[in-house]
């Protein structure tokens, strides 16, 4: 989950990509749904599970859904938004990687999806969210999907915080999730339903050290998750919040994974293998989908059991 900050970058600025008009997307790159030959129901896909090819499913209620990820142009933002994109969803991202975010966009149209809609956005700055969410309603009319993904996990020790610290942390891993609810809610209650997905992390539960701050706001996203589905169920609006483990990510391994953390994951998940950014995504499709229909206020971990 990475959600990175350039200084003295506050606005939004839009990418209108060619293909956003289309009613009902599909993507018809390799190994997509949907390809000619292909049961309609699967599509066979390189499993991540290193144990040969495996079979992922294909949710028809996607087709043509409006999917805005936060925080989706690397690790399991791209991840989540890769797979929505081969669902033939409509997927609007924010990031503040403005390269990093137009190779998701290219990378998806080489494959034959709709280009995806994104907007390079500081998500610190409620007014540039509040703008870029209002824009994504404008282009693509509404949002049915929501997922809540952008953080940082930077280490920091106790007596490293201030009180300037503190509420930076929770600007980066906290009050955007908030918001960016709350800036999406008019449309889903039009629709008289709606999916809100917030990305949380099994770092409070182990507990995690050397990063407290983070821990407090992933355990608050889960507080947060439960009374928001008790305030919009009568929307029809469902929300559950996923909470990954140890995520072999390109930023984890550049910075962390080190053999002996590497070794002290594997000791202790039940799955003795990585997990990585495709497993934490396949269970988001899943919660966004007609399938979880009559699933809210839940929290689910991907971590290799871990916990």
């Amino acid at each position: 989950m990475i959600f990175c900050l350039g200084a003295g970058d506050m606005g939004c600025r839009g990418n209108r990509i060619r293909g956003m008009d289309s009613p009902v997307p599909k993507c018809e790159g390799p190994g997509a749904p949907g390809v000619e030959g292909m049961d309609s129901r699967t599509y066979l896909g390189r499993s991540s599970m290193q144990d040969g090819d495996a079979q992922f499913a294909t949710y028809p209620s996607l087709r043509g859904r409006v999917v805005l990820v936060t925080g989706g142009a690397s690790g399991i933002g791209e991840a989540i938004v890769s797979h929505f994109a081969r669902q033939s969803a409509r997927v609007a991202f924010f990031d503040i990687q403005h390269e990093a975010g137009q190779r998701v966009v290219d990378g998806l149209a080489a494959e034959g999806c709709v280009a995806p809609f994104y907007l390079h956005c500081d998500l610190m700055d409620i007014g540039a969210l509040q703008r870029a969410v209002d824009e994504v309603i404008a282009a693509l009319g509404t949002v049915d999907v929501l997922v809540n993904n952008a953080a940082n996990d930077q280490r920091h020790t106790i007596e490293e915080v201030t009180p300037e610290y503190w509420d930076h942390c929770m600007e980066r891993n906290l009050r955007h999730y908030f918001f960016c609810i709350q800036a999406v809610l008019p449309a889903m209650r039009r629709a008289g339903r709606g999916s809100i997905i917030n990305m949380s992390s099994i770092s409070w539960m182990i507990p995690s050290t050397g990063l407290p701050l983070y821990t407090t706001a992933k355990a608050a996203i889960v507080g947060m998750t439960r009374t928001m589905a008790h305030e919009l169920g009568a929307d029809g609006i469902r929300v559950n919040a996923v909470l990954p483990g140890a995520i072999a990510t390109e930023k984890q391994k550049r910075l962390v994974y080190t053999p002996e953390y590497k070794a002290e994951i594997l000791a202790s998940q039940a799955l003795k293998r990585d997990i990585v950014p495709e497993d934490v995504a396949r269970l988001v499709l899943f919660l966004a989908a007609d399938d979880s229909s009559a699933i809210t206020n839940q929290s689910y971990v991907v971590d290799g059991g871990w916990v």
